[in-house]
């Protein structure tokens, strides 16, 4: 007989899961990183890695933890971080907000930038 264990939900986003929940979560995976398919290996650093980005509306709940190695976990953190970025810019262009000119006054200004990355006079 198996006993049923009720499922961890941080407090907040920044909760980390208890060794007992990185456990759950390791055998439930059966030691394999879900980003790579590769087996964790003892001498293998890991991660829980939320399967949803907490950024991109994931929950920090264990039904969205999964085990995945170190670097891989780290490289589909920054496509995370630059897919949320970008879903940001489109909805702010949706929106008609419009990001600050990089030029301090572009429209009045006396000079214009060429194609080719020169900056020449108007």
């Amino acid at each position: 007989m198996t006993r049923s264990v009720k499922e961890w939900i941080g407090k907040t986003d920044d909760t980390q899961a208890p060794p007992r929940v990185r456990l759950r979560v390791f055998e439930r995976h059966h030691g394999v990183c879900h980003i790579s398919g590769r087996k964790i290996l003892p001498s293998d650093l890991w991660d829980l890695e939320h399967v949803k980005a907490l950024s991109l509306g994931g929950e920090n709940r264990e039904s969205n933890l999964a085990p995945a190695i170190r670097e891989v976990h780290k490289t589909k953190t920054a496509q995370d971080v630059r897919l949320k970025a970008k879903l940001d810019r489109i909805k702010k262009r949706h929106l008609g907000i419009k990001p600050k000119s990089k030029f301090a006054c572009s429209r009045d200004s006396r000079f214009k930038k060429k194609l080719d990355g020169r900056v020449v006079q108007r």
